[in-house]
């Protein structure tokens, strides 16, 4: 996949090269919102990765420019503006994620392929499968090679969103915003008590584990 990379920082944008290079990607660099313009009007990009605050043209004014043409390649904000006053703005003008600085490599990189399976998805799904687990939407019912699971509301929400990242390394900051949309970090173990009762639900009785911790990144549901 092809990220283009909108950073002043050439640091900070190397080490994001680095990083997305070493898991597969190609990357493009441009160093403002003015040139990376240019290089969206120029290329196809999968996804853009875009810093708030940059000279000659910040990230917001670049990406409401990209959305009033119909460029609708999905957006990861970078910034070091952390309220949720910030967030929403960034949403507002376009972006579908919205990432703070300091960050983790590893989050990044997790959250740029979220946002490109997404895409790919395109389409609205109301039943999801994941080898041999599959969740029905609209029924709210999870079985797994046939057997039904009983599932918590806020477990089928959890469920959910690693089935939608199967195959993925989510982490925990982004199980806080998108299951619970916590936009801080609560300092309890919310995430570590509902993990182990959706393993235990869906896992138990089988011969194989689908829900596994990732030392150091968080979590991931493999088929």
């Amino acid at each position: 996949m092809r990220i283009l990379i909108v950073e002043d920082d050439v640091e900070a944008a190397e080490a994001m090269c680095r990083g997305l290079v070493a898991s597969g990607h190609q990357c493009v660099v441009a160093a403002d919102g003015a040139y990376g313009l240019k290089e969206a009007g120029d290329s196809d990009f999968d996804v853009y990765v875009v810093d708030r605050m940059m000279p000659r043209l910040d990230g917001l004014a670049m990406v409401e420019t990209l959305r009033r043409t119909g460029d609708q390649t999905p957006v990861l904000f970078l910034s070091a503006l952390g309220e949720v006053d910030d967030r929403v703005a960034g949403l507002k003008a376009g972006g579908d994620d919205y990432l703070v600085k300091p960050y983790a490599l590893s989050e990044l990189v997790a959250r740029v392929e979220a946002l490109a399976r997404r895409r790919e998805t395109g389409s609205v799904q109301t039943v999801l499968k994941v080898g041999d687990l599959e969740m029905d939407l609209i029924a709210r019912s999870v079985h797994r090679a046939g057997q039904e699971i009983d599932l918590q509301p806020r477990e089928f929400q959890l469920l959910e969103f690693l089935m939608r990242h199967a195959g993925q390394s989510v982490t925990r900051t982004m199980l806080l915003e998108k299951v619970w949309e916590y936009h801080f970090d609560p300092q309890t173990n919310v995430i570590d008590v509902h993990i182990s009762r959706l393993r235990s639900k869906i896992d138990k009785g089988f011969d194989r584990a689908m829900l596994q911790t990732v030392r150091g990144a968080g979590y991931r549901l493999e088929a």
